[in-house]
């Protein structure tokens, strides 16, 4: 069953279970051109802003924003839907290869174009967006191609199924009942991210994520976005069209879930700046299904779900939300919760630094032993942070200490330190490294800022060349771990302890 209840944390499965899940999406696929500029006149022939055109980025949109958040998640994903046969279909065809998307479920229609919508942006604001599509059901042998992709990879072994629907064509009712039943056929889950007002279409599936719009055009009934009201409207909907689920996105209130047997969750949002909410439907739509795909119970696969939400809103344009940042965002959650704690492993921080870089996120990194914290640490960490966007801090495992400090160090155990450390609101992640240096683990992270302190020279320090620039900061006069070490033995030696 997909609402099974284990004991596996979302930071656990992520970790090492997500990877091995096959999920195929289905839906109405679209290319996004974003053209970013700045706006510094108006036009002479008509009042409107003039945006000078910087930069030009394609992403994948709609159905495939989907599949691009589950390839990021690193599951194994398998794309169907149906394009032009046009140069957009080659560039979609490129973006999913790169990601490593099965698009053999890509028919090449000759009678339509490939869907494609182009926002235009200034200072980081959406000003204009322009659609280019036709939209119809499919034609009979399309739909067919369809239908046979799908039934080969559900007798092949699939773990889950995400149809989404913006009403262009592919998702027609029949079809999607037959998504349905051949899906349930193989006890494979499936989850509708919906598009009107008529559910009946959509009647059996075990998922369903209409944001708040949706479901009250969904229910015929305008409400107000308090939890009775949404949950009402839920369950209505999971009762009149016999629904597993009903998942309702609520905004700045979270997340609602209406289940069997009356459960009932509410999720509260992050509290954060929205930047974008474009394609945080689709985010919803692959880490909820993934999660339950995996086995959470639904509290976590919801909870991750909305994690993964907050993420993907705080970016400009359709983003995809990467494994490593969703951890990193459960990690620091857990550890807020007062959860169980690990570590990120090298490749989880070399990954996770790749993805701060591609969003043009600068890196600081440093590294110590930080064996009972003081406050000359915390200082000369908040002032490493302030360096850049995110700060990453190599720490010393217990035996790369010893070898530097004798066998009495450290008087603290490797994971305790770290804990310490990644509970500071400075510190976005924590890397043991067993070596004398940090060199290796540099390479791996390639910082744009390696800080070191105290009187070192930067051509001294160790990894700099896999770092954009080395930058020295004094640590705070008068505190120590040694020197703290020494009073706790001389207040011993006098009686005081």
């Amino acid at each position: 069953m997909v609402n099974k209840v284990t004991n596996l944390s979302c930071t656990a499965f992520l970790a090492e279970h997500i990877q091995n899940l096959k999920i195929a999406v289905i839906g109405d696929v679209m290319l996004d051109r974003y053209f970013y500029g700045e706006v510094k006149r108006i036009s002479p022939e008509a009042p409107v802003p003039v945006n000078k055109v910087k930069r030009i980025k394609s992403v994948l949109g709609g159905a495939a924003n989907v599949a691009a958040n589950l390839a990021h998640l690193e599951c194994r994903v398998f794309m169907g839907g149906v394009t032009g046969a046009d140069n957009n279909r080659e560039v979609l065809e490129a973006m999913m290869a790169e990601k490593g998307i099965d698009y053999s479920g890509l028919i090449k229609s000759q009678q339509r174009e490939t869907i494609t919508k182009m926002r235009i942006l200034g200072a980081q604001q959406q000003m204009l967006r322009l659609d280019f599509e036709e939209t119809g059901d499919l034609f009979p042998e399309e739909t067919e191609a369809l239908s046979l992709w799908l039934q080969n990879l559900l007798e092949a072994g699939l773990d889950g199924v995400i149809v989404s629907d913006y009403a262009k064509g592919v998702c027609s009712d029949n079809f999607v009942q037959w998504v349905i039943a051949a899906a349930h056929q193989y006890h494979v889950p499936v989850l509708i991210d919906p598009k009107g007002a008529d559910w009946n279409k959509y009647r059996g599936c075990d998922f369903i994520t209409p944001n708040l719009k949706e479901m009250c055009e969904a229910a015929g009934e305008l409400v107000p976005n308090e939890d009775e009201d949404v949950l009402r409207l839920a369950q209505n909907a999971r009762e009149k069209y016999a629904i597993k689920n009903v998942v309702v996105t609520r905004s700045e209130r979270g997340m609602t879930l209406a289940g069997l047997d009356g459960l009932v969750i509410n999720d509260p949002a992050t509290a954060q700046e929205v930047f974008d909410v474009s394609g945080a439907g689709d985010t919803v739509a692959a880490t909820l299904l993934a999660g339950a795909a995996g086995k959470l119970a639904l509290q976590d696969a919801v909870f991750m779900a909305n994690r993964a939400a907050g993420i993907v809103v705080a970016k400009v344009g359709t983003y995809p939300v990467h494994r490593e940042e969703l951890l990193k965002d459960l990690l620091t959650e857990e550890r807020k919760q007062g959860r169980g704690y690990r570590t990120l492993s090298w490749s989880e921080i070399e990954s996770l630094a790749k993805t701060w870089r591609s969003c043009g996120e600068k890196i600081v990194f440093t590294n110590g032993c930080f064996d009972i914290l003081h406050v000359g640490h915390v200082s000369y960490l908040e002032k490493a942070a302030r360096l850049g966007r995110h700060l990453v801090v190599g720490l010393n495992s217990d035996t790369s200490v010893r070898k530097l400090k004798g066998d009495v160090r450290p008087l603290v155990h490797e994971l305790d330190r770290a804990r310490v450390l990644a509970a500071l609101a400075c510190v976005d992640a924590v890397v043991l490294f067993e070596q004398d240096t940090p060199t290796e683990l540099i390479e791996k992270i390639r910082p744009d800022i390696l800080v070191k302190g105290g009187d070192y020279k930067p051509e001294e320090v160790a990894g700099r060349e896999y770092a954009g620039e080395v930058r020295i900061i004094d640590f705070e006069d008068g505190y120590s771990t040694t020197g703290i070490v020494e009073q706790i033995v001389q207040f011993v030696k006098e009686g005081k302890l």
